[in-house]
């Protein structure tokens, strides 16, 4: 099942919870990771500025590489879709990799709900959707 996730669950991974359970489910393969530059360029700028260390910043984008249980594009559709144009790059992903599920606790995201066949879901939701 192909997902993109949004920076802040993403990040929020690191420290448990909902999002850490999201981000497993990458790792042992049960869903595909959706990716764009755009999108590691966003990770790996706030990962960055949490002085994650240099080694483990280089891990994760050896895994991202390896597309490992990830699916890339280096072309994106292009769409103006949330009040924060920032967003728009997860539902360019999304549609330009045939994801099913964007996870997201962003509200501009979030408010949308859905877009064309494509559901917006907080970690949470989307857990309790998949692994219950």
């Amino acid at each position: 099942m192909r997902v993109v996730v949004d920076t802040n669950i993403f990040i929020s991974s690191f420290f448990g919870g909902y999002p850490k359970r999201v981000i497993d489910l990458w790792k042992t393969g049960k869903i595909t990771l959706c990716l764009t530059n755009a999108i590691i360029e966003e990770y790996s700028d706030v990962l960055r500025r949490m002085e994650l260390g240099m080694q483990e910043l280089a891990e994760l984008l050896e895994l991202f590489k390896t597309q490992v249980n990830a699916s890339f594009t280096a072309r994106t559709v292009s769409l103006k879709i949330c009040d924060d144009c920032d967003d728009d790059k997860f539902i360019e992903a999304a549609v330009s990799l045939r994801a099913k599920y964007i996870i997201s606790g962003d509200k501009h995201l979030k408010s949308l709900a859905k877009y064309a066949d494509i559901l917006i879901l907080s970690p949470r939701d989307f857990i309790e959707k998949h692994l219950t």
